[in-house]
């Protein structure tokens, strides 16, 4: 056993940093600034909008009424959790927190002041909660983005310890490690006798056995433990281990044997003291209905007559350079693999069809999503169109006659189609999208397999709110270009 200890410290390293501790602190702070600033801008826009000043003579109250509504907004956001360390960097609580303390506060605030009969400013109010509240998300938008930016280059990062079997230990490896900006830093695993080796074959070091979890955890100055499947052998011994990691301050997280499910899809229920994990159906039938098609056809339209001087210039260019045609026309898998002609503005060659299989051999691909960087086929105008993803905005008439949807899987050839196995042909469920999930989360940079994830995702947990912000985010991975060839 001492020689298991010796090693695990080897392998772990040094202590955690403490910074973490830190983290609700620095963002407490950021929120007390904006709060400060809100209450100032307020009472400067009391004094000029003089419509929102109908009385005079209760300014001076604000001295104490405003400093007091600032202290319990900050104090509001703290009670319903708006500071807890789990809270920050994912999801969607960190936000919901925020805005249900505003309005918490707001309202308490307006029937403090009735029933006091207390002559608070209208004018301040009403502008101290218009502009705290989109305040206080756009700090923690900021917070966020800060954070991840430093997990992702090592810092503020969780040290997290694996209990399970050793091919489902290397399944939630492979996510956290995937999912960098989580700050999630997988340190080493336990694993029952029978599984035990010296390492798993993602290369997790095993520091012992899932009976000692606790001692290895304590040992390996772990912050958090994930128990996947097969770690312990009953509820009562997992319950037992529970009870001894809280009494050190070490976080437990259970990780089902479900992936690439959106919470909003699951449901914690339960039963007789065993929690009931329920996952509602693949939500892709929800992808076809009329609101997603009104916001296609609307969305669309809009952007043709706003984008109609780039849709100019860019035929003028392509014409120029080599007289060649404006578009390129191809035939794609569209819903349920139907055949339609989806448009692009021509990028290469005229001949680059012929020349794929030829690319194909060299780059000894199979096809699938395929892409290459300084391919030989594309034009002089076709690097601009495709760095800007300028290329694409044809598509938006096939949106327009129902081919296409504004977000979704890329439309593919039947080439790529044939190669489909496993659960791919989902990705066939929906119509094709002129954006998608992969595109915005790495675009070509991302292997075959990770994109194919990423829209199996998308079809499986479609929402109109993901849709919305897929495009918001399309938008900056077009300016970045990072990953567009």
């Amino acid at each position: 056993m001492t020689t298991m200890m010796e090693r695990t410290r080897q392998l772990v390293g040094a202590e955690p940093s403490r910074t973490l501790r830190y983290v609700p602190v620095a963002v407490l702070a950021v929120d007390l600034a904006m709060m400060v600033v809100v209450g100032a801008l307020a009472l400067y826009g009391r004094e000029q909008l003089r419509f929102l000043n109908p009385v005079d003579g209760v300014r001076e109250s604000l001295g104490v009424a405003g400093p007091l509504i600032v202290a319990g907004w900050i104090a509001m956001v703290a009670l319903v959790g708006g500071y807890r360390h789990d809270a920050f960097g994912s999801g969607t609580a960190e936000y919901r927190s925020v805005v249900n303390a505003s309005f918490l506060t707001a309202g308490l605030v307006g029937i403090g002041c009735y029933l006091a009969k207390f002559e608070l400013s209208r004018g301040w109010f009403l502008l101290a909660f218009a502009i705290g509240l989109p305040g206080l998300i756009a700090s923690r938008w900021l917070a966020r983005r800060l954070l991840r930016s430093a997990r992702r280059h090592g810092f503020l990062q969780v040290r997290v310890l694996v209990s399970g079997t050793p091919d489902h230990i290397d399944e939630v490896t492979d996510v956290l490690r995937r999912e960098a900006w989580l700050g999630y830093r997988i340190v080493g695993a336990v694993t029952r006798e029978r599984d035990l080796v010296e390492e798993t074959a993602t290369g997790v070091p095993v520091l012992g056995l899932a009976t000692d979890v606790t001692m290895v955890a304590e040992d390996a100055h772990a912050d958090v433990i994930v128990f996947a499947s097969g770690g312990l052998d009953s509820a009562k011994e997992m319950r037992e281990k529970v009870w001894e990691l809280e009494e050190r301050g070490i976080k437990v997280v259970v990780a089902p044997s479900l992936d690439d499910i959106s919470s909003d899809r699951i449901t914690v229920r339960p039963v007789g003291g065993l929690p009931l994990i329920h996952v509602d159906s693949p939500r892709w039938s929800d992808a076809a209905s009329f609101g997603k098609r009104l916001f296609d056809v609307v969305g669309s339209a809009m952007l043709i007559l706003a984008l109609g001087p780039v849709f100019l210039f860019a035929t003028a260019q392509i014409w120029l350079h080599d007289r060649g045609p404006i578009l390129f026309r191809q035939k794609r898998a569209g819903r349920h693999g139907e055949m339609f002609e989806c448009l692009k503005f021509r990028t290469m060659v005229p001949d680059a069809d012929r020349l794929i299989a030829e690319l194909l051999a060299d780059q000894d691909h199979d096809g699938l999503l395929f892409k290459m960087k300084d391919d030989p086929r594309i034009t002089r105008p076709g690097r601009w169109l495709r760095r800007f993803s300028v290329d694409e905005l044809p598509q938006l008439f096939n949106v327009l006659r129902g081919d296409m949807s504004l977000v979704g899987p890329r439309p593919q050839v039947q080439r790529e189609v044939d190669l489909y196995h496993g659960g791919m042909s989902r990705r066939l469920l929906v119509r094709p999208g002129m954006t998608g999930l992969w595109q915005v989360s790495g675009r070509n940079d991302l292997s075959a397999e990770e994109a194919m994830r990423l829209d199996l995702f998308y079809v499986d947990n479609w929402s109109m709110l993901q849709d919305v912000a897929i495009l918001v985010r399309t938008a900056g991975a077009v300016v970045s270009s990072r990953g567009a060839y």
